[in-house]
């Protein structure tokens, strides 16, 4: 048997002459003369000399009996058909090896060099053929093993032997190419301060560096990017793994085991994986806390819209857009799909409908980031209507109420009965509404414990109560107006004194008549600090100048309340201006809400969305884009004047 493992059938050793080749398949031929084989040397045949005495042993055995027993046939030599090298089995790993080890390329030194092996392996075999055993030639000299960016040296070239030059491989190995400038400095994790998961609404927003020091993910992180073996298999140089850790998604890699392990059902606050529990509560939000921005106008049923919301939606003096919006509006405008599109379309690819309700003329709609809506829960919704007929769907309330993670949101939206004297009035309203909205149905309540039956906003953690209250205040037309040249950009507390509303909730009880009770009890608002919001001439900022003269006021608010002390933290309470298709001005509130972890037992609403509306506020976006700039080419068109001079 050979070294490659293939049977020899025995010949007559009489029939070879000194300095015949033992194997054909050898394009080298190794001599070994008897006199000089106790000497050990080696006497090695030129390719071209050994390919004439391979012909001539064929020759020799074509005239041979064919019952005279004879080497087996070999196959051609690759050296002579393709202009390799023909090397051994062992000789052949040992270079694959090389080939796909990630050291020996970037190895200056070319420690893992084979040169010397192969060397060793001649010598040995030369041995072999010395002492009778089966005889493995060695190839031609093969050219110590380069890295790919090295360069062949002088020396190389001098020496170079015309024979070698015209045996070497045809495959030409090109060096890798190099960078042309510098990569992106990369954090602890692969996340950049541009790419985030997740907007904030405040500037002392955190990256994955700052979560490393709380939690576990950004560790998690880096170690799967350092993973040596991620690396073996996806890189073969050193351009490859820097270009690797720059281009890495800033989502965290996922284990096959995590998945085994996660329960999308059924799961615990505390438990590793749950889908709305505390890890990926903490990778969203790092300091558990939502921007919530909550808008309330009475647009007193005009037809036509503002051209432009962003005003409304996107005041250019805050930071950061909101995790939520939620619009809510009195008398509104006909067409309700125009309005939620031209919502959609001011907000962008970003948001998406969670949901929308209406009560007649009252609308009330939440929009959400898109990578936030799979931690919300099925949302649901209730009517009330305080007219004493209930066709009429002009004064009432509609709420909407769903779980974030594990903190429950109620927000309302109300029109009360108009009047400057009707104050018990907008009590009754207010107290039928409490205990005839009907939520939540099929929601878990967080807190059972804090619940009452007689007031809905007990039973959820967070509630947002906005609209048209139609508070006055209690002071004459030229007595307020003479205040409020006083006070102007300034404290409103001296006209606040007369606000109907602050002194209800201070008195918490009417005076007239105890079945009334209190109003909006354990609810808070923001300091106001922006004129009143009623009643302005539409399309200018004169307040009313028609034959009833009706006093301005605080009308249109904004109030929150919490279970938990401190859950809700202001951030912006003020009024918006530049709308004027109207004679209320919108009112605009932006809160940070403390979130909680969740279980997954809770309805999921599993991603649901308005998605042609969706697509219709894209296409609208892109569409008015692009009427821009076809309005700014044509502009600058007429704007080029020619001169002959």
């Amino acid at each position: 048997m050979s070294g490659h493992g293939d049977s020899i059938v025995p010949f007559n050793p009489t029939e070879l002459r000194s300095g015949e080749p033992a194997c054909k398949a050898d394009i080298t031929v190794l001599s070994v003369d008897p006199r000089t084989e106790k000497s050990n040397k080696e006497d090695i045949k030129k390719p071209y000399e050994a390919a004439k005495l391979l012909q001539d042993e064929h020759n020799k055995d074509a005239k041979l009996s064919p019952f005279q027993p004879r080497p087996p046939s070999l196959p051609k030599p690759m050296g002579l058909g393709m202009g390799g090298k023909n090397i051994s089995f062992d000789e052949k790993m040992r270079g694959r090896r090389l080939r796909n080890s990630q050291e020996s390329l970037t190895d200056p030194g070319e420690t893992g060099s084979s040169t010397d092996s192969l060397k060793e392996d001649s010598l040995s075999n030369g041995q072999g053929l010395a002492s009778g055993r089966p005889l493995d030639l060695p190839p031609i000299e093969t050219p110590s093993f380069r890295i790919r960016t090295d360069s062949f040296s002088e020396t190389d070239n001098e020496h170079s032997d015309p024979n070698k030059e015209r045996l070497k491989p045809s495959r030409i190995i090109l060096s890798p190419l190099q960078p042309t400038g510098t990569y992106p400095s990369l954090e602890n994790s692969a996340a950049s301060t541009s790419l985030r998961t997740t907007n904030r609404i405040d500037r002392d927003c955190l990256d994955y560096s700052v979560v490393g020091r709380r939690g576990r993910g950004a560790e998690r992180l880096q170690r799967n990017l350092s993973d040596s073996r991620l690396l073996d298999t996806m890189v073969s140089d050193n351009a490859s793994v820097h270009s690797m850790k720059s281009t890495y998604s800033v989502l965290n890699p996922i284990r096959p085991r995590d998945v085994r392990n996660r329960s999308f059902l059924e799961g615990s606050v505390l438990g590793n994986g749950a889908l709305l529990g505390a890890e990926e509560l903490d990778r969203y939000f790092p300091e558990r806390r939502l921007g919530v921005y909550v808008a309330t106008w009475n647009m007193q049923g005009e037809k036509g819209l503002p051209y432009n919301l962003d005003d409304l939606l996107l005041p250019t003096d805050t930071d950061f857009a909101q995790d939520i919006y939620v619009i809510g509006v009195q008398e509104g405008c006909p067409d309700r799909r125009e309005w939620e599109i031209r919502l959609q379309e001011t907000l962008g690819p970003y948001y998406v409908m969670l949901y929308a309700a209406a009560h007649g003329v009252l609308y009330l709609t939440v929009f959400v980031r898109r990578d936030l809506i799979w931690f919300c829960s099925e949302v649901e919704h209730a009517t009330v209507t305080t007219r004493i007929i209930s066709q009429i769907k002009t004064k009432g309330a509609v709420g909407i109420g769903f779980t974030f993670f594990g903190t429950s949101f109620l927000f309302i939206t109300s029109h009360f009965t108009s009047g400057d004297s009707k104050v018990y009035e907008r009590i009754l309203d207010y107290n039928k509404i409490i205990e005839a909205l009907a939520l939540p149905r099929n929601l878990p309540d967080t807190n059972p414990y804090r619940s009452t039956t007689s007031d809905v906003t007990t039973r959820f953690d967070e509630v947002f109560w906005f609209g048209d209250f139609n508070f006055r205040l209690n002071k004459a037309r030229g007595e307020v107006e003479a205040i409020l040249n006083q006070v102007m950009g300034a404290d409103m507390s001296p006209l606040l004194q007369h606000d109907q509303l602050l002194k209800e909730m201070k008195k918490g009880k009417i005076f007239l008549c105890a079945l009334a009770g209190s109003i909006f009890k354990g609810f808070q608002e923001a300091s106001i600090h922006f004129p009143p919001t009623y009643k302005f001439d539409i399309g200018c900022d004169v307040y009313d100048t028609t034959t009833k003269q009706r006093t301005p006021s605080y009308t249109d608010r904004i109030l929150y309340r919490n279970r938990q002390v401190d859950d809700i933290k202001v951030v912006k309470y003020m009024s918006c201006l530049s709308i004027k298709t109207s004679d209320h001005r919108p009112v605009i509130g932006m809160f940070q809400v403390k979130l909680r972890p969740g279980r997954d037992n809770i309805p999921l609403g599993a991603g649901q969305f308005d998605r042609s509306l969706y697509l219709e506020g894209i296409r609208r976006r892109i569409t008015r884009e692009l009427k821009k700039r076809e309005a700014a080419m044509k502009n600058q068109n007429n704007s080029m004047v020619c001169t002959i001079s």
